[in-house]
């Protein structure tokens, strides 16, 4: 099924029907699927969901997935429809705030270089790093982004 719009077709309000309750799942390409098994799975401690060699690989994160996609066979599929980015890109975890830092050293010792830290408004902090695909990600405090 083939759905376009046209802009000026676009109604840009409000309604209590088109609540979106979360993002789902997000992804990563990468060409490196064994990489991005180990780390995800072995260092971040993700769950597997499934694993097609060559193809993608699926993880748990807390309630959320993240799929890692082989752009290389993700952009010439039929079904679902192509798709695959290249470059840095960017996600980033919860976790709670009274654990931040434990997990943050879990990280340390694992061998995960931390890039950088920020405190946010209302002192929220993340702190970033790199997975083997050179993607950046990030953990951030829970309440963060919580509406008040």
């Amino acid at each position: 099924m083939n759905i376009l719009y046209e802009r000026s077709s676009l109604h840009f309000h409000k309604t209590n029907n088109m609540k979106i309750a979360k993002i789902k799942e997000t992804c990563l390409y990468t060409t490196d699927l064994e990489s991005a098994k180990d780390f995800y799975c072995n260092i971040l401690g993700f769950e597997i969901i499934s694993y097609e060699k060559g193809k993608h690989i699926f993880f748990r994160a807390g309630e959320s997935v993240l799929l890692c996609f082989n752009p290389d066979d993700s952009r010439i599929k039929t079904h679902p429809l192509p798709h695959y980015a290249e470059g840095i890109q960017h996600i980033a975890f919860e976790v709670d705030a009274t654990i931040y830092s434990d997990y943050k050293s879990e990280l340390f010792k694992k061998g995960v270089k931390i890039v950088d830290e920020i405190t946010w408004w209302k002192g929220f902090r993340s702190f970033y790093f790199y997975d083997p695909a050179g993607h950046l990600l990030e953990v951030v405090q829970s309440g963060m982004w919580e509406k008040k």
